[in-house]
């Protein structure tokens, strides 16, 4: 017999040899995985259901829901605008904030602190994720909220203001930046540094024209997952953003100085969300049932995220052997 065909007997002889414990793990790891999937499918059924029985009211249409950019429940006005107009204020200055903060911290962490400042500044970066948001929340209300009416005047900033719940959301995701920012240049092998020192290339130079373009598909997909984290966020908005939706007129109200003003209040999707379902509410009631619509439109944005990311660690994404 050949050394190939004995190699080939055994390697099968191993592989039919009965391995319980092996077995074992594996079907645990499938029950896991398909609990995942079918909680997934089964709060996109209870929202589908719910959100449903609200486009089914004589009071409200999907085109309506799609197109109306005022939110007043109480004259039957259902146009989800408004309040993804606060989401998506809060989550762009949330991440004008914890890009360029994450990113920094990453860089340094990887390239340029020692192993000993690493291990002891990275658990302690981490932390802040370990904080509950109502803290955060009241850390926007209480301080940031009066340091930008001390620092930009009170007659400018609102007492309640889109800018300090995107700041505080900011520095909320930083940790979430930094760690995966941190995570993916640590992956680029470390050949491609040394091979950029040896043609001349200064520190700074490896960490921004090699390390950091080799590792931009983590970068990418982590600062794609900070948004989604960033959109899904409740308690920060709800406490210092305000609680009415800014509704307004395309063409009649001033663009930047009313709709895009980030110095004044709006009500975000899960704010909204947050206060009416923590009202006094009939079940099956139009207010009850719009909670579940927004629910669902919530869902389908931090999944097209998701998707992004995806879509970018493909479209950037480098092997190196």
């Amino acid at each position: 017999m050949s050394t190939d065909q004995t190699e080939t007997t055994l390697r099968e002889s191993l592989m039919k040899s009965p391995r319980p414990g092996e077995t074992a793990i594996r079907g645990f790891l499938f029950i896991c995985g398909a609990i995942s999937i079918a909680t997934t499918i089964g709060i996109l059924y209870e929202l589908g259901t719910e959100s449903f029985l609200f486009f089914q009211s004589e009071e409200v249409s999907i085109l309506e829901f799609m197109t109306d950019t005022f939110w007043q429940p109480q004259i039957g006005r259902f146009g989800i605008w408004p309040l993804i107009l606060g989401t998506m204020l809060i989550s762009v200055i949330a991440m004008l904030v914890a890009i360029p903060i994450g990113l920094a911290s990453a860089i340094y962490l990887s390239e340029y602190a020692s192993r000993r400042v690493r291990n002891f500044f990275k658990p302690i970066l981490e932390i802040l994720v370990g904080i509950p948001t109502v803290v955060y929340g009241f850390f926007a209300l209480t301080f940031m909220t009066p340091l930008l009416r001390d620092v930009l005047g009170a007659n400018v900033v609102g007492f309640f203001n889109i800018l300090s719940a995107g700041i505080v959301v900011g520095i909320l995701i930083v940790p979430l930046v930094s760690s995966l920012s941190e995570d993916a240049l640590s992956a680029v092998p470390d050949s491609l540094r040394q091979a950029a020192y040896a043609l001349g290339a200064s520190k700074f130079e490896v960490s921004m024209r090699v390390v950091v373009p080799a590792a931009l598909s983590g970068i990418a997909a982590g600062i794609v997952i900070a948004m989604s984290r960033a959109v899904g966020e409740t308690m920060v908005v709800t406490l210092a953003s305000g609680a009415s939706p800014r509704n307004f007129t395309l063409g009649q109200d001033s663009f930047f100085g009313y709709i895009l003003n980030p110095f004044q209040g709006a009500q975000a999707m899960t704010g909204y969300i947050a206060i009416t379902a923590s009202g006094d509410l009939s079940y099956n009631t139009i207010d009850y049932n719009s909670i579940f619509a927004i629910g669902l439109t919530l869902f389908f944005m931090t999944l097209g995220l998701n998707a992004l990311s995806r879509r970018l660690v493909n479209r950037f994404r480098q092997a190196y052997e």
